[in-house]
């Protein structure tokens, strides 16, 4: 989607999913046959204040219920499902939208849900601790009534492929990982090519099941502005223009999880981006003229099953 909370929350969820399917502990003179089972499949249900992906708020700083699960094989290979509530689209396309709903009259937009799919190959293939991580993502938004943009703007709908490559040191875990769309991305016309490396470290402190937690990743956007367009806002933008001087843009966060047992977690982060400003208007900007990627504190809890 346009703005790491969601794809953070997956990978969290396979991460555990994997420590599960690895992790078998039984009493000496207990028999095997007498423990339970680990299922190959984890669900997860999180709600939090605001749904920022990447940076960039989806849920116009509101709050966010988001679920999903896991299947995670043997052979390293996985696929899953997460969903998330959103008011992006209809924000930007709805008849008080940023985008072309403030030049309409009646126009409404019926896109309130993010739907990812995903699968892919999770190995320790250089050392115990070190898995490498190869997959698809597809982002599917359920939608109706979006103006036709004349191809100023493109479907929403999004293919990236990633790879990435986890790491363990002691207490230090975490990734770095570079996703590549081969669709356009979240809706923005010639943008095939976009591209989003990230780093991501968490440090288990070892009290109170407490964990450190930053982040930082860069999103470009590949291509140019296919035709002159005027926003709402009144600033315009040439034909040509480059996607990236309108739309790239480094994010961040800083944050603590809680592990409370018993699948439940909870997590405090402060995230922000410096998504540019243009010509009077913000390139993430929602129908009031707020920056959609303006730095603000984000709380969650999530129940893992």
């Amino acid at each position: 989607m346009k703005s790491l909370q969601k794809k953070a929350i997956s990978a969290v969820a396979v991460g555990m999913l994997t420590g599960l399917a690895c992790a078998s502990a039984f009493a000496e003179d207990a028999p095997a046959a007498d423990a339970p089972e680990v299922s190959p499949i984890v669900a997860n249900v999180t709600v939090v204040n605001d749904y920022r992906y990447r940076g960039i708020s989806q849920s116009n700083f509101k709050p966010a219920i988001q679920g999903g699960f896991d299947y995670a094989h043997d052979s390293g290979f996985y696929v899953g499902n997460w969903n998330s509530s959103i008011s992006w689209i209809s924000d930007e396309y709805g008849n008080n939208g940023s985008v072309y709903g403030k030049n309409q009259t009646g126009k409404s937009v019926s896109a309130p849900l993010e739907m990812d799919f995903y699968a892919g190959f999770k190995k320790e293939l250089i050392a115990e601790g070190f898995a490498s991580d190869f997959g698809v993502l597809q982002y599917y938004y359920p939608t109706s009534g979006i103006p036709n943009t004349a191809g100023v703007f493109a479907n929403p709908n999004t293919t990236e492929i990633y790879a990435a490559q986890n790491y363990t040191f002691g207490p230090v875990t975490g990734f770095v990982k570079l996703s590549y769309a081969v669709s356009t991305l979240f809706g923005n016309a010639n943008s095939t090519g976009s591209y989003y490396p990230d780093f991501t470290v968490n440090y288990d402190t070892g009290l109170w099941g407490l964990a450190l937690n930053g982040h930082i990743g860069y999103q470009y956007v590949a291509g140019n502005a296919p035709a002159t367009y005027t926003y709402y806002t009144g600033a315009t933008v040439p034909a040509g223009t480059s996607n990236s001087t309108l739309l790239s843009y480094t994010d961040w966060k800083l944050g603590v999880t809680k592990d409370f047992g018993s699948g439940l977690s909870g997590a405090l982060a402060y995230v922000g981006t410096n998504a540019a400003t243009f010509k009077g208007g913000y390139s993430y900007s929602s129908p009031s003229g707020n920056n959609l990627g303006r730095a603000g504190g984000l709380v969650s809890l999530t129940k893992t099953f």
